[in-house]
């Protein structure tokens, strides 16, 4: 029974510690509430394929992937547009949603991981405050430890009782709402085939439109609900900038949920460890979580393996969430600052940013192996000069400049000084101090 372990949901980073977890020794079962052959979105997605060696996976076939192409990105205007640079010794994969959960799954069923397939999971059994087990909609399951693995809006996490300190929402302008559809492809496009819009037709939010061999694929990102009205409405913007793209959908149309925030300020209790989108382990800026979710998987896999008398405590798994926040959520937290940022600019000024080399090409060249500011803002010395006079010009933009400054500088102090070892007054304390900072510039005007 102590080597026994539950995952809750098939998210990419609960399958890949599930498969380290059998290859050394546990009995692992993941509980997914979809069939097999339904498991992923149907369409493509981009990881930055290092992760893959982190839990023992070699490059997927020729076949199943291509190399991810430079962006061009344009402000609400359209005026200026911002073409990316990506060097090729950073280039990301894009393989099809299907094929990752495939290539995942027959590695954790080659280690020995059970899957339950079309079994909901419903929410945590809890022996006071300590996790036991989960409900779903086939019966209960009992297991000494259970990984979170059921995406951003998890029934396990919202349901653990207010005692255990974690998070149970991701909060104010904490999820992108996204729906993403592939269409017919009427034409050609000679320039910047891959494009990324800002705010498009007056939305908080991004849209992009992706022109491919036989289709072209549209995103439309927002931190509102969206409509069909505002699926229409964005769609034809972007269809009058790329007429390309056709009106008919060939696949995808889908709208789901993801995490856009800071990483989940305590990811354990006893008993339990979130991640992936369950931890909001995405980088804030763009929402890619692939990478994260597989190289968090290695550090709860070995954290768990480390347990030797499998207690499974928030003492002994608290050295997980110091592992993933030494190695990646101490920069991606700053990310979160710059994420809110954009949403408190206004399209004028995001314009004006761009136009006038505030805002460069280099500047976004971040993608989903970005873990820190210095991916997302390249603020080399022959630059500075003409940035400073930009910003100078415009009081208004540097005021919000300014005040996200200081909440970086908080964020960042305060992820250094977080506990080293487990006590639950001093996490909760900390825990407390990291959630308000956001809040807090959440509500800043």
């Amino acid at each position: 029974m102590a080597n026994k372990i539950i995952v809750a949901g098939g998210g990419h980073g609960g399958i890949a510690a599930a498969a380290v977890l059998a290859a050394n020794g546990f009995d692992v079962t993941v509980y997914e509430k979809n069939k097999r052959e339904d498991m992923g979105y149907d369409w493509t997605d981009i990881f930055a394929p290092q992760a893959l060696d982190r839990i023992g996976l070699p490059m997927p076939p020729e076949n199943k992937f291509e190399y991810k192409k430079n962006m061009t990105f344009y402000g609400p205007s359209a005026n200026t547009p911002l073409r990316q640079d990506v060097p090729e010794d950073d280039l990301e994969i894009k393989m099809e949603r299907k094929d990752i959960y495939a290539m995942l799954i027959a590695n954790a069923e080659s280690n020995g991981v059970h899957f339950e397939y079309e079994c909901e999971v419903l929410a945590p059994i809890m022996s006071g405050n300590r996790v036991i087990g989960i409900h779903t909609s086939t019966g209960d399951h009992f297991a000494p430890m259970v990984i979170d693995a059921c995406g951003v809006d998890s029934p396990v996490r919202r349901r653990l009782p207010a005692a255990c300190g974690i998070e149970k929402g991701a909060g104010t302008l904490g999820k992108f709402i996204v729906y993403r559809a592939f269409f017919d492809k009427v034409g050609e496009i000679e320039n910047d085939p891959y494009r990324v819009y800002f705010f498009p037709a007056g939305r908080l939010g991004i849209g992009w439109v992706a022109t491919e061999e036989d289709t072209t694929d549209m995103l439309i990102g927002c931190f509102d609900n969206l409509s069909e009205d505002d699926i229409e409405d964005v769609s034809q913007y972007l269809r009058a900038a790329n007429p390309q793209m056709g009106e008919k959908v060939l696949r995808g149309g889908q709208i789901v949920k993801i995490p856009v925030r800071q990483p989940l300020a305590v990811m354990v209790a006893d008993g339990y460890a979130a991640i992936g989108d369950s931890a909001f382990m995405t980088v804030p800026v763009i929402g890619s979580g692939i990478a994260n979710a597989l190289k968090a998987a290695r550090m709860l896999a070995d954290t768990i393996i480390e347990d030797e008398d499998r207690v499974y405590t928030c003492e002994t798994l608290w050295k997980y969430q110091k592992r993933y926040f030494k190695a990646l959520g101490s920069s991606l937290a700053p990310l979160a600052c710059v994420k809110l940022l954009l949403t408190k600019l206004t399209s004028e000024q995001l314009d004006y940013l761009i136009d006038n080399g505030v805002l460069t090409a280099d500047d976004l060249t971040i993608g989903a192996n970005s873990t820190g500011l210095s991916d997302f803002l390249s603020m080399s010395p022959a630059s500075l000069p003409d940035r400073i006079k930009g910003l100078v010009k415009r009081p208004d933009i540097l005021k919000k400049l300014l005040v996200c400054g200081k909440t970086l500088a908080r964020v960042m102090t305060l992820t250094a000084a977080m506990p080293a070892y487990w006590d639950r007054r001093k996490v909760f304390a900390w825990a407390a101090n990291y959630c308000r900072c956001f809040r807090a510039y959440c509500a800043e005007k």
